[in-house]
């Protein structure tokens, strides 16, 4: 008589799920607050839009934002590193960044994680990066998914996605629409490459100049290349929402931008009027060294970079020119490093470097 199959044959472990889920219980119980309505075993996670007392805002008309991302072709260089708790910072400052621009303040956070052979430390490496960023956002992660599936994903290969939702009042939601000739452009610097271009980073590097994960490289301070390229991406959430908490009534900051794939010359366009053009001092804020290392080491234009990189700003406001100064002190004292970097000027939704 032949021998009975089990699910874990097929490649599929329901014991490493649970452990698993016994794993990552801490970290995601650590993002939780009041609002959070926990029911054990339950099929979606709960969220209250009533007051409570870690949620202070009494919103008269509210909108739900939503967003959704990955982490793209960074996730190869986690897995050849065998560190995967950046990615999961990555994963929810992708979505966060975005929908902060439009004055939104995120709520709760969702993951998606799909693996090849779910390996329970691995996955918890992840989530707990994911519940630290949620911790940093200030929103709770109340749901996700774990998708072993060996037939589709190749011996240690994985993907993750997320899902972040928000409110903000309908009528101080930032459009961009307020943004016009004689705002100030100020630029929050980026802690590096963030979480886009890594395909044209991993052409440079591995397969032009033959480098190595673990080669050190003297141009960026002596850090291997991998922990280099996977420094996680800023997370802008808490000094812009404190920011807009200061301006209850008219509001000086008429645009945002989150610098993700497209750089600033594709970004920015998305949130200005017909009428409008940013133009940009390319000199007016130090370019971090990794981008000089990678323009020179491509080479790639310094149009191309531009074009596929944040450069050094990973989040940019248009701000009225009278407010500009103070706000930049505000963000400065919140730890952000703030530069002044273009103006905008009449023209036709444009982005000029000069």
């Amino acid at each position: 008589m032949s021998e009975y199959l089990s699910y874990e044959q097929s490649g599929v472990s329901i014991d490493a799920n649970d452990r698993m889920v016994e794993r990552i219980k801490d970290s995601v119980a650590r993002t939780h607050s009041p609002r959070v309505i926990n029911l054990h075993g339950g099929f979606a996670g709960l969220f209250s839009l009533e007051n409570s007392p870690d949620f202070k805002k009494n919103y008269k008309n509210p909108v739900l934002v939503s967003c959704t991302d990955g982490v793209g072709t960074k996730v190869i260089l986690a897995k050849e590193m065998q560190k995967f708790d950046t990615v999961g910072t990555d994963l929810v400052a992708m979505s966060v960044n975005d929908m902060i621009v439009m004055g939104a303040e995120p709520l709760f956070f969702l993951d998606y994680l799909a693996v090849d052979k779910l390996d329970p430390e691995r996955v918890a490496e992840m989530v707990s990066g994911i519940a630290k960023a949620c911790e940093e956002a200030g929103c709770a992660l109340i749901g996700g998914e774990t998708a072993e599936m060996p037939d589709l994903y190749s011996k240690n290969e994985f993907d993750m996605a997320g899902f972040a939702v928000g409110v903000v009042e309908r009528d101080r939601i930032i459009k961009g629409d307020a943004a016009r000739p004689g705002d100030v452009l100020l630029g929050l610097a980026s802690s590096g490459i963030h979480s886009n271009g890594f395909s044209l980073v991993r052409k440079i590097c591995f397969e032009k100049a033959q480098l190595g994960i673990k080669d050190t490289v003297s141009e960026l301070g002596g850090k291997t290349l991998g922990s280099a390229l996977l420094e996680p991406t800023r997370i802008y959430v808490q000094p812009i929402v404190k920011l807009l908490e200061q301006y209850p009534d008219k509001c000086p900051i008429h645009a945002m931008a989150h610098i993700t794939g497209g750089g600033l010359v594709g970004n920015i366009p998305r949130v200005l009027p017909e009428n409008c053009d940013a133009v940009i001092d390319r000199g007016s804020w130090d370019v971090p060294e990794i981008f000089k290392w990678l323009e020179k080491l491509g080479p790639v234009e310094e149009r191309e970079m531009f074009r596929v990189f944040n450069m050094g700003i990973g989040y940019v406001m248009a701000v009225d020119a009278d407010e500009a100064e103070n706000i930049s002190k505000k963000l400065a004292a919140q730890g952000q490093r703030v530069y002044r970097i273009g103006t905008i000027e009449p023209g036709g939704r444009k982005v000029k470097l000069i």
